[in-house]
């Protein structure tokens, strides 16, 4: 099943399919290649006599992300470099494989391709799928021609096994959620809003057997939903809640929530943001397509698990009926906090979400956003925080560099207790300082987490918008980041509550 969602054209290039053998016409070959002692070729049922004396010949050296071309007679060899020998893991193959998947991109009369799976079927799939990705958006026919649209089918070869089917077949599942989502995070604001992005999850509800509600302006503001109902009030495009629930186990208490920020573009309201770089907020919403695409992956996956997502949608725009910076709001659940900034709006939508969701009392909660930009100052563009239970912490941290999600375990700062303190409120959004920005953010979180609820927030401001050189399998703007890290941890937690 794949995804037929109302948005701007997914710009992918690849197409994978499974086989257990060598096909009579290959196509392109693709060939790993390393770099030890000189250049190296692991042994694989690609591998050809003369590929290796011909490789070097052309100057080819393994090393990581170098593509060389071997062109005889009419057979094209792609060699993909893979780093040092002695440093070969599964995300050393991923990137490599989306290095490779790159290069198909644009090569005349060329449309199918081999490659085998003797280093990992699971590495090679997802690098194959995620490196091939471009958003070409709204470009005219021409100038997606012009990009090298046209799709090449690579036959993945894998072990005649069950297991090795399973995971081709997982690894597209979640690899097609990551497609999704970087979709979602690169498409333009004025065609991804409240009202239209809700409409999207519950296309993709219906496609993947979910459950789902919308809850519109008038249900949040009756209900108590302060934070969401003053991030949104200064945008002509009301905010929404999005509930989604996939029920893969018998029981009616979700034994894990998802709650994801989902603020289509940020201007940072009344506390407006500088205007360099402001067309990027269009990824202010990357959390929640996260969740969107993890929800989604566990439905299509089938995991035994019961887990419902709560998603809150609103821009953040400045106007006469905008919140203004010292306003006092009621949140879900009847906190109360004073608004000293209304740039600090992802953790006022995020408050309301994390309260209803741990009303149910679930036994997890993973929250991620696009929160601070104190995030890219204490880990830089690719590596995103993690904080929360320490035990639940540390364990997606790891999860996240296991993945090839680059992820760090940061403290909850006992010192910042008294920040949050203010005079006409429960608490306030910011603290006025220029320190442990990003720890105050899950500070403040996390007096809206139940009592008993294992729970991390993964701060993702810089990992999931890309604004440097394509790398690996990573493009250019939307990332993904960290849906993959979310499945892992819902099959991992599914398979733990199945063996319970």
């Amino acid at each position: 099943m794949t995804f037929e969602v109302s948005l701007p054209a997914r710009g992918s290039h690849v197409a994978v399919e499974f086989a257990t053998s060598l096909p009579a016409d290959p196509g392109v070959r693709l060939v790993p290649a390393a770099a030890g002692d000189g250049l190296e070729l692991p042994i694989t049922a690609m591998s050809t006599p003369g590929t290796l004396e011909a490789l070097e010949h052309l100057g080819a050296t393994g090393k990581a992300g170098e593509i060389t071309r071997l062109l005889d007679g009419s057979s094209l060899t792609i060699a993909f470099g893979l780093g040092h020998s002695d440093e070969i893991d599964d995300e050393a193959v991923r990137r490599a494989a989306g290095c490779a998947a790159r290069s198909l991109a644009g090569l005349d009369g060329i449309d199918r391709a081999t490659i085998t799976t003797e280093l990992g079927v699971r590495p090679i799939v997802e690098g194959l799928m995620l490196g091939s990705y471009a958003y070409s958006g709204l470009k005219s026919p021409e100038g997606e021609e012009a990009a090298g649209s046209a799709r090449v089918r690579v036959t993945v070869v894998c072990p005649d096994t069950e297991r090795a089917r399973a995971e081709f077949e997982r690894a597209v599942v979640v690899a097609e959620s990551v497609l999704l989502v970087r979709d979602l995070v690169n498409t333009p604001a004025n065609f991804l809003y409240p009202e239209s992005y809700a409409r999207v999850m519950e296309e993709v509800a219906s496609q993947c057997g979910l459950e789902v509600e919308v809850y519109d302006e008038a249900y949040l503001a009756e209900h108590g939903f302060g934070g969401i109902v003053s991030v949104g009030k200064g945008s002509a495009r009301p905010p929404r809640l999005v509930h989604l629930v996939w029920n893969g186990a018998a029981s009616e208490r979700p034994a894990v929530a998802l709650v994801g920020k989902g603020i289509t573009f940020d201007t940072g309201g009344i506390s407006l943001k500088p205007p360099a770089q402001m067309e990027e907020m269009i990824s202010d919403m990357g959390g929640s397509a996260a969740q969107l695409g993890a929800i989604a992956a566990a439905a299509r996956l089938g995991l035994p698990v019961r887990i419902e997502a709560w998603l809150p949608l609103a821009e953040n725009m400045p106007s006469g009926s905008a919140s203004h910076p010292g306003d006092v709001i009621v949140h879900y659940g009847g906190l109360s906090s004073e608004v000293l900034n209304t740039d600090a709006e992802g953790r006022l939508v995020l408050a309301d979400a994390i309260a209803r969701a741990s009303e149910d009392n679930p036994d997890y909660l993973i929250e991620t956003a696009t929160l601070t930009g104190a995030q890219m100052v204490a880990l830089g563009a690719r590596t995103a925080g993690v904080m929360g239970s320490d035990e639940f912490r540390d364990r997606i941290a790891e999860l996240g560099r296991e993945v090839g999600e680059d992820a760090w375990a940061m403290p909850l700062l006992e010192e910042q207790d008294e920040q949050l303190t203010s005079p006409v409120a429960d608490l306030r959004n910011v603290h006025n300082a220029r320190t442990g920005g990003m720890l105050y953010a899950g500070l403040y979180l996390s007096r809206f987490v139940s009592q008993g609820t294992q729970w991390v927030h993964i701060d993702v401001a810089g990992p999931a918008f890309n604004t440097t050189g394509v790398y690996g399998y990573t493009p250019k703007r939307a990332t993904g980041a960290p849906t993959r890290t979310i499945v892992q941890a819902l099959i991992e937690l599914s398979a733990e509550q199945a063996a319970s």
